[in-house]
């Protein structure tokens, strides 16, 4: 009787990660000090982009203050680029290893954070990052990570995902590990006030992508839909404020919390086809991850909706459509009638043609999209043409 209940009822089992310490709110990076001493913390690289390293009493200049204060040393990285390639992380490693660190803090956005997370596996791995690429590659322990994160988007500072870009052949591949997850996450919205309009509107969008592809993934649970369910209404309600004025601390507060939560639903329900698509749109044309994200957002979500029609209905309902007295069908298109408002609302561009991509990419950009290790969670189980069609409608 066990083994007919075991073969026949015990489906599949889950499991849930993030960092082993997490904190929010105002103020949260005061505590940065003392939790890289307690890590035992002798000497940090801080991990940063050009514009984060020269700005006056920003989230850098902060992170060092608390990391002196500490008894901390402090190396400053400051040539991350958007979309971290390779080479990023090779001159991150040697800075790394030429100062003798013994721990890594990034600091901002996506892009810093898993270049840090890229150093750190090149600091305790052989050969090249490129390696890597794939589920469960790395086999030995990384350095302490501690990630300040200043914008409410990417959630890559709560996630075992680490997405790098090769430069000779423009493919961006994600390493996904339970062991790039950083130690220690802060997301203190303080560091987030007065971030561009475009930035915002961007990461705003990457986080809504994060939350609906998990909630309809075919990894997902109660307990990852839970998180998605409450970061859609966050977004919903706080991103065009945010958008529109920057300064609006309970706004960004709202939406640092909607991207910590979308984080913790897709760290561990998955992602989808956006994603597998939007990477390949990152390394061909080095666009904007949440411009890409956006663009593709509806157009995907029209794809999968015969998968999961509720799913879809729910998402409406949580981005406050009126879905009362219509069926569900119905219900399911005024989600996508409201993500296409929502990008339009923030001036997302409307099609890729605009951003200049070229349609003989197409083919290419497909066959590797379906080879992403987002891919195998999306709802529906697409064709090359398939994939092919979506990248069309949003031209």
């Amino acid at each position: 009787m066990y083994l007919y209940l075991q073969r026949n009822f015990i489906r599949r089992f889950y499991d849930y990660l993030l960092p082993s310490v997490n904190f929010f709110g105002p103020n949260s990076i005061s505590v940065l000090g003392e939790r890289c001493q307690l890590l035992g913390g002798k000497h940090a690289l801080i991990v940063t982009d050009p514009f984060l390293a020269t700005l006056k009493d920003g989230a850098v200049e902060q992170a060092v203050r608390y990391l002196n204060e500490a008894g901390i040393k402090t190396t400053i990285f400051s040539k991350v680029q958007a979309n971290p390639k390779d080479t990023d992380v090779t001159a991150g490693l040697a800075c790394y290893q030429d100062n003798h660190c013994d721990m890594l803090v990034t600091v901002g956005g996506g892009s810093p954070h898993d270049c840090g997370k890229a150093i750190g596996i090149m600091a305790t791995h052989p050969g090249k990052i490129g390696d890597y690429a794939g589920i469960d590659t790395l086999t030995n322990p990384l350095p302490p990570i501690v990630a300040v994160n200043t914008t409410a988007g990417t959630a890559s500072e709560v996630t075992r995902h680490c997405v790098i870009t090769d430069t000779k052949s423009q493919l961006k591949y994600v390493i996904v590990s339970w062991r790039n997850l950083p130690l220690v996450s802060i997301n203190d919205p303080i560091l987030m006030l007065g971030k561009p309009r475009a930035l915002t509107a961007a990461t705003g969008m990457d986080a809504l992508t994060h939350a609906i592809e998990a909630y309809v993934s075919v990894d997902a649970n109660p307990v990852t839909d839970a998180a998605a369910i409450q970061a859609i209404k966050l977004i919903a309600k706080n991103l065009r404020i945010a958008v529109a004025n920057g300064a609006d601390l309970k706004a960004r507060e709202n939406m640092a919390y909607a991207s910590l939560l979308a984080g913790m639903a897709f760290n561990n329900g998955n992602l989808g086809y956006v994603h597998a698509m939007a990477h390949q749109l990152g390394g061909l044309y080095d666009m904007a991850h949440g411009i890409a994200n956006a663009m593709l957002l509806p157009h995907v979500c029209r794809y999968n909706l015969i998968a999961n029609p509720q799913k879809f209905a729910d998402i409406a309902e949580f981005m406050g459509e009126k879905i009362q007295g219509i069926s569900v069908l119905e219900a399911a298109d005024k989600a996508i009638d409201a993500i296409f408002r929502l990008s339009a609302e923030l001036s997302i561009p409307a099609h890729l043609s605009e951003m200049g991509v070229k349609d003989a990419d197409f083919e290419l950009m497909a066959d590797n999209a379906l080879k992403d290790g987002n891919a195998f969670s999306n709802p529906r189980k697409g064709t090359r043409d398939d994939i092919i069609a979506i990248f069309k409608a949003a031209y």
